[in-house]
Order: C-alpha cells, then structure tokens, then sequence
C-alpha cells in the first residue's frame, strides 16, 4: 500500500486505463463531433493505434492523464444527462463511478475513486459487469440498484430537483406565495356578504335569497376539492392553479356584470369550485417542500391565512358598499386581486409535485438519449389513471373512510361546527352591532378586527405548541405519536366556549359598551386557528397514505355546513335572542370540547384497530420498549401524558450536546 498520494494518482490512472472502456450515459458514439472531442481531450482518434502507455515520473509535475480528463468528460455527460443540460456544478456531486471488475484486498484506498452519492453501494462492494451493457452505458433512472434500475427515481438524499431539499428561503417564500393565495379566494367568500341587503333591493328579492351569495361560493367548496386535487395529482399542482385561477378570475367579472339574481348566483357558484383550487392545493404544495417538523410551522401560516381573508372580507366590503362605488366594487375589487395572484402564480410558482417531477425527469432523459434510455419510466406513468381509478379515489375512497374511520367522523364534526360558526358570524355580528347598537356597514366590518386578531394569536400559540413536536421527533425516529398535534385544540376547545357566552351575554344588552361584545371575538378567533391547524395535522399524520382522501371527505363535509349556516344564523339570532342563540352555540362546542382529549387518552388504541391508519408509530413505540426508554405496555402501564416518553426525549437530547452526561450517566 503507498502512501504517497500522486503516486496513489498514478496508480488510479493506470488501473483505469487498462479497465474496459466504458462511455458516458449520453456520450456521442460517433461522428465528427465525438472525433474532434478525442482529439482535444487527447484520446486515440479513430483507426489509429492504441499508443503504449509511457512511464510515469511520479517526481515530477505533469499534465494530468488522459483518463482523468476522460473521467471529467464523463462527469459533466452525466450532470447533463441528469439536470436536462443545466449543470449547478454541485461539489459533492460525483457523478462517475469508474467501471472496474473488482478492488483488490490489498490496494490502497487513496486509489479509489468515491462513489457516486446516487449510488448507495459501498465502495468496497465489487461492481460487476454486464456484457450486454450497450456503448452508452448502463440506464440509471434508479440510483438503488436493487430496485428496478429503469425506474427513475431521485439522485439520492440530496438530489436538488427534489422540493425537500430546497433552501429554506426558497421553501418559505412559496409558503407565503400559498398562504397569499389562500387569503385572495377566502376573502372573496366572505366580502359580498356585506352587500347583502343592497342585493336584496337591487333585484327585488328576499334576505335569505340574498345570502345565497355567500352560501353558493361555500357549496363551490364541495365540489372544488374533488375536482382539483385528483387533477393537480395527475398534471401537478402549478398548471392546475393557474387554470384554476384564470376560471375563478374570469367568473368574478360575470358577477361584476350580472343583470340578474340568477347570472350572479351561478357565476358565484362557479367561481367558488375554482377558488377551493388553491385551498387545496397550497396544502398540497406546503406538504411537497416541508418535512414534518417544519411543515407544522408552516401549516400554522398556511391555517391563519385562511381565516385572514374571511375577516378582511367585510372590512373592505362594507366600506366599499356604503361608498359612492356601490356594490358592484366589491367585485371588481376582487377581480383586480385575483388578477394579481394569478400573475404571481405565473411568475414565481414552480413545480412542486414530485411524481410530475419524476415523471417529467423520464420524458426528458428518454429523449436525450432515445435508445439508451428508452426503458426509463417514472412510477407516475404506470398509475391507475382510467375512469374507474380515479373515481375509486376522488368519490369511494373517501366516504368509505369517513364511514370506517371514528376518529375521522368526530374530527370532522368539531371542524364543521367551528367552520360554520365562522361563517355564521357574518350574518350574527350585523345583528349584533348593526341592529342592536346602530353601526353602519364600514363600522360593523371593523369589529372583524378582532377576529382576525384572534387568529393571529393563535397561530403564535402554534408554534409554541409545535415545538413540544419537534423535541419528540429525533426521539420517535421522525414518526411521533399522531396524538401530539392535539395539544391546539385541547387548548382551543374550552376557549371556544368561554368567548360564545361572553358575545351572547354581553352582546344582548346595549347598556353593555360595544367594545366588549367585540373582545369576545377574539379568543372566537384563537380557537379557530389552534383547532384547524391542530385536527388537519393530526388527520394527516393519522392516515398518511390516505391523508388527500381523508381530508377531501372532511373538506365535502365541512363545506357544506359552512354553506347552510349563513342561511339560518339572522333567523336564529333575531328569533331566540342574541343570548340564547349565541348560548345555543357554546353549548354545542362544550359537547365537541372532550373529543381531543379522548383522542388523546384512546388515540393510539383506535388507530391500531384501523384499516386506513398505517400507525408506524406503535412499531417504533416497541422497539422503544424494547431499548427500554419506554416502559414496557406503555400505553397501558403510563399515565397518558407521560407515555410520549417527553422526559427521556430531553434527556438523549441533552446527552447529544454534552457527551460528558452520557458518559457521568453510564
């Protein structure tokens, strides 16, 4: 074995000169071009002889060997070959792995090329090789060889095409793109509501027919995540925004125009199915970039952003109304807006969808090198995209969780009253502020203030909540118990109640001054933020695999009693009594309140019972067990905020920045 290192370079040389000759993934066979290329690079032109190989003077500097500059050729074929001609020039990408037929035991390790990062074999595993592998080389569309190597799959664990994988500002800059988009169609749900009674002058209907402006848009919302999430999932999620985007935009200004009650509630309800595209699919796009432990953080912007737009909604509406623009400003104050975003969609809005990606990596490398490539495939081409596949996704699968899955079914129900409850208030809090104490429109808008303050609160609230998460991570091996991100709403559920007696009772009486009734909005508002964010994460990490239908069965549901409740709260409050209507809501959620808490205490339990619910956590809650960082049947012999194992969590965690702990410990 040699110690000296260009002795080390040399030897390198000479063993691959006299290995075969191997070619690049996409390297020119031949032709002028791939003549002319020899001859630069100091390659034997064709027909003439194999020159021998002179001695080397390992003393003295020389111009590298023609094998080395062979081996940069071949890495630059493969970064472009693999980035489709763009090359990022990456450090720790070594892209060539020299074909040899075995290492010998006894060479030194300083004559090894290292392997390629996309390759995860060891560099001491003998690579062997196969006689029927054509000039081009070997297709490497899997970088796992022990998978089916024409399947194209990511160049390993830092491969930059990835969404995982990129940087942090990038990633936070497309949370706000969604969060911003989430804002532009929440808003636009709830800022006509406003114009609710110049609508019912204006075309000579009822005040119940009017709110149907506000309902229809809502009932959109069923629809809308059926059809854009199966399609986002089969051409990717920016096409399909932008598309989206440009319908909703487009229909908006048929409300702007309309002569009539019935063009304005069909264009509303046309709009509503494309503006629940990017409700849909922001998530989606959150969840193609963010890890679990940042996706919580992210989530928590993604959450407030869609109560922000609902209560800026009747701000903006209610001055434009009462204004000498009219209510018809209302809609072009929403085009412009829409017209904005989808501008911003064109502009900065990557692709996010990862077997789009893969799928569009396959397409590109099979036509750069026609022949070679021709087997790659992406797993993407090989779905189930017939009729019959999609409509067991988008329409079975679905309610045939939501009717075999308890915990879906109470999930959905606590989210579905807190959603209606919010688009009640669009119609309760005129009756309060408006009816009762003589505000205008613009003054009883403001009071949403609070509300959207809440909701801010909130989400801070959450990433507080989040860190608890993040500390039981590395512990779980990256798979904590789904059961951690109930903390919100155990927090939220209690609150909810307390803030609908306190607008009940106080928002009764006019002797009570105004501002009271209004800081009830806001604990109303943190417990929006903390249960949404809180039951959608625990929905997601409960069903993994089957998260997009379990959530689209919760979105159907939930919209559509977010629909109905603007239609019945004037009614409920001018008839039972702003008190009695607003106790009848505290009560409701007070039964709702114990359901985290037993999902909590019994969550794990269920799970394991489900047909939908992988439950990896339960397999690593055994080998925790078993190393003995958790008693044995924790989830029997613990108390039930004990059993996370939070103590010896922090414990390992403490003992990774001071190894002198775990050294006084042992």
């Amino acid at each position: 074995m040699s110690n000296n290192p260009q002795l080390a370079t040399v030897e390198a040389s000479g063993d691959q000169a006299s290995a075969p000759p191997r070619r690049g993934l996409h390297a020119p066979k031949h032709g002028w071009i791939h003549e002319a290329n020899k001859r630069v690079m100091g390659q034997t032109p064709k027909g003439t002889p194999s020159a021998t190989p002179r001695p080397s003077n390992v003393a003295s500097q020389q111009r590298p060997a023609s094998a080395e500059l062979d081996r940069e050729v071949e890495t630059i074929f493969r970064r472009t070959a693999r980035y489709g001609g763009d090359d990022p020039r990456d450090p720790k990408d070594h892209a060539y792995e020299p074909a040899r037929e075995q290492d010998s035991p006894d060479s030194d390790s300083a004559t090894r090329v290292p392997p390629s990062p996309t390759n995860p074999k060891s560099k001491h595993e003998p690579r062997q090789h196969d006689d029927n592998d054509s000039d081009q080389g070997r297709p490497r569309g899997n970088p796992d060889e022990s998978k089916d190597p024409n399947q194209v799959e990511w160049e390993g664990e830092d491969d930059p095409e990835n969404p995982q994988n990129w940087s942090q500002k990038r990633k936070w800059m497309l949370t706000l793109l969604a969060s911003f988009l989430t804002v532009n169609v929440t808003f636009a749900s709830s800022a006509p509501s406003s114009a609710t009674q110049q609508l019912a002058q204006e075309f000579q209907i009822g005040t119940v027919t009017a709110t149907l402006i506000t309902s229809l848009f809502l009932a959109g919302y069923c629809l809308g995540p059926i059809l854009w999430s199966t399609t986002s999932e089969l051409v990717g999620r920016k096409v399909v925004m932008i598309v989206a985007m440009f319908m909703y935009m487009l229909f908006i200004l048929g409300q702007a125009l309309a002569k009539n009650p019935e063009t304005l509630f069909v264009t509303r309800f046309i709009s509503g199915v494309c503006a629940a595209a990017p409700l849909t699919v922001a998530g989606g796009v959150i969840a193609d970039m963010w890890d679990p432990v940042g996706r919580g953080f992210a989530m928590s912007l993604f959450s407030c952003a869609v109560f922000i737009g609902p209560v800026l909604g009747p701000i903006i509406g209610g001055f434009v109304t009462q204004s000498y623009l009219g209510w018809r400003w209302v809609f072009w104050v929403m085009m412009i807006f829409a017209a904005l975003c989808w501008v911003m969609i064109l502009m900065f809005m990557p692709e996010t969808f990862a077997p789009v990606l893969l799928m569009r990596k396959a397409k590109r490398l099979r036509k750069l090198d026609p022949e070679g490539n021709k087997d790659l495939y992406a797993p993407h081409e090989k779905s189930d995209w017939s009729v019959g596949g999609i409509a067991h996704r988008t329409l079975l699968r679905p309610f045939q969780i939501l009717m075999k899955e308890p915990i879906l079914v109470l999930v959905t129900i606590y989210l579905s009253v807190v959603y209606g409850i919010l688009y009640g208030l669009f119609e309760a809090v005129p009756v309060i502020f408006e009816m009762t104490r003589g505000f205008n429109l613009g003054e009883s808008g403001l009071i949403f203030i609070a509300v959207g303050l809440g909701t801010t609160i909130g989400g801070i609230i959450n990433v507080f909540v989040q860190l608890r998460y993040r500390q039981l991570t590395p512990f779980w091996h990256g798979m904590p118990p789904p059961e951690e991100r109930l903390w919100g709403s155990m927090i939220a559920g209690p609150i909810l109640v307390l803030g609908a007696f306190w607008l009940g009772w106080t928002g009764n009486y006019v002797a009570v001054p105004w501002y009271v009734p209004a800081l009830a909005l806001v604990p109303i508002g943190m417990s929006f933020t903390l249960v949404f964010i809180s039951l959608l994460s625990y929905i997601v990490d409960c069903y993994t695999v089957y998260a997009a239908s379990a959530l689209a069965a919760n979105t159907i549901i939930r919209s559509a009693v977010g629909a109905a409740f603007p239609l019945f709260t004037r009614q409920m409050f001018t008839g039972l009594g702003i008190n009695w209507a607003s106790t009848l809501l505290g009560l409701v959620a007070l039964v709702l309140t114990p359901f985290p808490y037993i999902f909590y205490i019994y969550g794990s339990k269920i799970r394991g019972w489900s047909k939908f619910a992988p439950a990896f956590d339960l397999k690593v809650r055994k080998e925790l067990e078993e190393e003995g960082k958790l008693p044995k049947d924790s989830l029997n012999t613990t108390s039930p905020f004990d059993r996370n194992g939070l103590k010896q969590a922090k414990k390992d965690a403490a003992e990774k920045k001071d190894p002198e702990k775990r050294q006084s410990s042992s």
